[in-house]
């Protein structure tokens, strides 16, 4: 007898009518709009909410619109520090791992992952001794992707330095 979730049309073929793209539970993404071409991401189903490990954020007004600006190191090839700014999208509570509740500034930008685009949430956080400068929650890969979680990086690698001669 099979499965009625493996066998339902929504887990063949998302709600778009196309079949999910599959991500192991860690990946290379990229935020294009704010200049970021490769960051590590650990997809974490677990969590509803995708976060971005920054070392410093400000905020500002533009036109009378809040804005946060913020510095990072996404650890990847080239991986020189970025400062980037974005409109605040939101801001809101967020419990972590730990139980813990802070409040967060949250931006919505494109997330480019395995050959597919989309505008996400996502929170600026500091997740220094987080093995991954990025978390992608639920909210981002719903509806588009899968998560294998017994796979890692089957969308490609980022090497981080140029190979030995």
């Amino acid at each position: 007898m099979s499965s009625p979730i493996l066998s339902s049309p929504v887990a063949a073929a998302g709600p778009s009518g196309h079949a999910p793209i599959v991500l192991g539970w860690r990946e290379y993404a990229a935020l294009p709009v704010l200049g970021i071409a490769a960051v590590r991401a650990k997809i974490d189903t677990g969590a509803r909410s995708s976060a971005l490990h920054v070392e410093a954020q400000w905020r500002f007004v533009e036109a009378g619109a809040p804005w946060v600006g913020f510095r990072l190191r996404p650890g990847a090839a080239g991986g020189g520090e970025v400062e980037a700014l974005a409109p605040v999208a939101d801001e809101r509570e967020v419990t972590d791992s730990g139980g813990h509740r802070t409040r967060r500034v949250f931006i919505r930008t494109v997330l480019s992952l395995a050959g597919s685009e989309r505008e996400i949430d996502m929170n600026l956080a500091d997740r220094r001794g987080m093995r991954f400068p990025m978390l992608l929650g639920r909210t981002a890969v719903a509806h588009a992707f899968t998560v294998d979680p017994a796979r890692s990086f089957l969308h490609g690698r980022v090497r981080r330095r140029p190979p030995r001669a």
